[in-house]
């Protein structure tokens, strides 16, 4: 049974075999609990099942890939779930009745179209989601993992990189994938660092990076205009020559303290 790729589910199979290993072996090997998203023809599914460390679940939406993967590999039975990851409840994931649940990895070949979507949703639940390892549009993975300073570096990178490390492994040619994508493809690895809490008002935290990424070219002097009348904005001194992108995590946390000072 071949599956017909759906454009509006942003489906591209990975075909090549070395890269599907190759993936699941950046896993660590403490966190046994693993949700794949989206396992399409389970290329990444099988390497998860046949290893005897990792409890592996199964998260898809296509009700063609569901039918396809209980066929071929029927000890996926029990362990699939038949839903859309971002509108799924992730607080009640694995379902066993436990007053503490376990961390967990989520891996998966993403659809690029929700990618950021993905990270998001794992963001708001990183006290659980310990780590991440994904396919992703190369230039998207670059924006992720970029470090300050650089063009790539913006709102994406700051917000993640708030409460995870991130590698970017290695580039994924077109031709491994059916039907093969227009871009470059890359897998990155986010481990969940040791910030609890940021220490500063986090909704403005957020508002604030996105302020001023969104003025990219102008100086946080002008680019956070808006907060001109704020307590501290007289204390942001020390930032306000310089652009976003030169702005570390701690320098955005900083700035964002200093912002609700009196």
């Amino acid at each position: 049974m071949t599956i017909r790729p759906k454009k509006h589910l942003g489906q591209h199979f990975l075909r090549d075999e070395n890269i599907a290993r190759k993936i699941v072996g950046y896993l660590n090997p403490e966190i046994k609990l693993v949700l794949e998203i989206g396992p399409g023809m389970g290329i990444l599914s099988k390497y998860l099942l046949n290893n005897p460390d990792i409890d592996p679940y199964f998260m898809e939406v296509d009700r063609e890939s569901v039918q396809f993967l209980l066929s071929a590999y029927p000890e996926i039975s029990g362990r699939l779930i038949e839903t859309d990851f971002l509108t799924y409840d992730l607080a009640e994931f694995p379902h066993i009745s436990s007053d503490v649940l376990p961390p967990f990895t989520i891996i998966g070949n993403f659809p690029y179209n929700i990618s950021s979507q993905i990270l998001f949703k794992a963001l708001e639940h990183r006290n659980r989601v310990a780590e991440v390892v994904g396919m992703f549009q190369k230039e998207v993975a670059e924006r992720i993992a970029a470090p300050p300073g650089s063009k790539t570096y913006g709102i994406i990178s700051v917000i993640l990189q708030a409460f995870y490390e991130i590698e970017y492994l290695f580039t994924v040619n077109e031709t491994v994938f059916y039907p093969p994508p227009k871009v470059k493809s890359a897998v990155i690895r986010l481990k969940r660092n040791t910030t609890l809490d940021l220490g500063c008002d986090e909704t403005l935290f957020i508002r604030v990076v996105k302020t001023a990424f969104n003025q990219r070219r102008k100086t946080l002097r002008n680019a956070l205009q808006t907060y001109n009348q704020s307590p501290g904005w007289h204390e942001l001194e020390p930032f306000l020559s310089q652009r976003a992108e030169q702005l570390s995590v701690a320098d955005f946390v900083e700035m964002t303290t200093l912002l609700t000072q009196k």
